[in-house]
């Protein structure tokens, strides 16, 4: 279908809450212009080359998705005979694969599993009618098409989701740590901090590497998607070189700059899991076991940035309050470097011992939580 590849229509970037302004930023800097966005969406036009290369390139969304049909859909009943109307004959091969998922907020709907079951029954029974066979269907989302249900009240939008897995799922962070920060939300707050690449960056309590590497690939220009795959690559309807031709313009942008990015965690373990990380990630930067009442350095104006922990999942709060306490302390060491800090602690401010100067909500996990910024003090 030559009209995937080459019309443009509207094309629907998802994110976690909270996000949103961090994607739209994204797609400006990418030479986008924004025609619509709401609390966790961002929605431009393009065409099927602009699917592979948002997939590609984004760094905080979570889904690139392109609507198939919008309608009022108050009952499940109704929901069958409205996904059957869509011509799935020429989006997924008969003999092929596909998956369904759903995010259902409608009150006449008890069990939130069934539109997706329903939904999967109406396009397999019109494959089947259509083409006489029906194609095979089940949770992989990394193969065929990716069937995407948002119902909300009496308002039904199906998408095919192009991305599959969602775009935090980088494919370099195989084994990850205790309580791991998405990939998206670091890449976000990275971009808060307005860092400018070159200047030095330190991650302390980096766990399994997640905000230090994000770092190290921006300043790189590494499309964070370049080792993964994609489920719009399994279709057929697509001519393969359109997404090696996308592939191919992300690696030619790429650089290889020498970087001042250090990471740094008191587990030995945890640094072992970073370099095997940073490997798969295809960056190079320095880690050190090291504690975070142990950070000295010699270099002035640059960014230091941490995730520590919340006293909600891995600590108990007297220790963590300790933790925030020495942590001021410590950063006090070198008041030429911007400083950040995220938590969901709403006390921190009180326990670190001065107020921030910004103040950004975001939300890590479903967890709502704070990135916390100190202005640098320059002499």
């Amino acid at each position: 279908m030559k009209l995937w590849t080459d019309s443009s229509y509207p094309i629907i970037l998802s994110c976690a809450k909270c996000l949103a302004p961090w994607v739209k930023r994204e797609v400006c800097e990418l030479g986008y212009e924004p025609i619509d966005e709401a609390e966790n969406i961002v929605v431009v036009k393009g065409s099927m080359r602009d699917v592979l290369k948002l997939n590609l390139r984004l760094r905080t969304a979570h889904r690139v998705l392109v609507p198939l049909l919008r309608a009022r859909c108050r009952h499940v009943r109704e929901l069958y005979e409205l996904v059957a109307s869509i011509d799935w004959e020429n989006l997924i091969d008969a003999d092929g694969y596909f998956s369904v998922s759903s995010i259902v907020h409608n009150d006449t709907v008890r069990d939130t599993r069934l539109p997706s079951l329903v939904t999967k029954d109406a396009i397999a029974d019109r494959m089947r009618t259509r083409c006489g066979t029906r194609p095979d269907s089940g949770p992989d989302y990394d193969r065929g098409a990716a069937v995407f249900l948002h119902w909300e009240r009496d308002r039904m939008i199906i998408y095919l989701d192009t991305s599959g897995a969602p775009l935090s799922k980088r494919g370099y962070r195989k084994i990850p740590g205790s309580a791991p920060m998405q990939e998206t939300l670091a890449a976000a707050c990275i971009s808060a901090m307005k860092w400018d690449r070159k200047t030095p960056f330190v991650s302390p309590m980096c766990g399994s590497g997640t905000i230090p590497i994000e770092a190290a690939m921006i300043a790189n220009n590494i499309a964070p998607s370049l080792g993964r795959s994609f489920a719009a690559e399994q279709w057929t309807f697509v001519e393969p070189a359109v997404f090696a031709r996308a592939r191919e313009e992300a690696n030619d942008a790429r650089r290889n700059d020498k970087l001042q990015i250090v990471g740094s965690d008191i587990d030995p373990h945890c640094i072992d899991l970073c370099k095997k990380h940073a490997k798969k990630a295809g960056v190079m930067l320095d880690w050190k076991v090291r504690d975070v009442k142990e950070l000295a350095t010699d270099l002035h104006n640059g960014v230091l940035i941490c995730n520590p922990p919340y006293g909600e999942r891995l600590s108990d709060a007297k220790s963590v309050k300790a933790l925030y306490r020495t942590m001021q302390n410590v950063f006090a060491r070198i008041p030429d470097w911007q400083g950040n800090v995220i938590t969901s602690n709403r006390e921190f401010e009180q326990l670190y011992g001065k107020p921030a100067d910004r103040r950004r909500k975001l939300s890590n996990g479903g967890m709502v939580c704070t990135l916390y910024q100190y202005n640098p003090v320059r002499k």
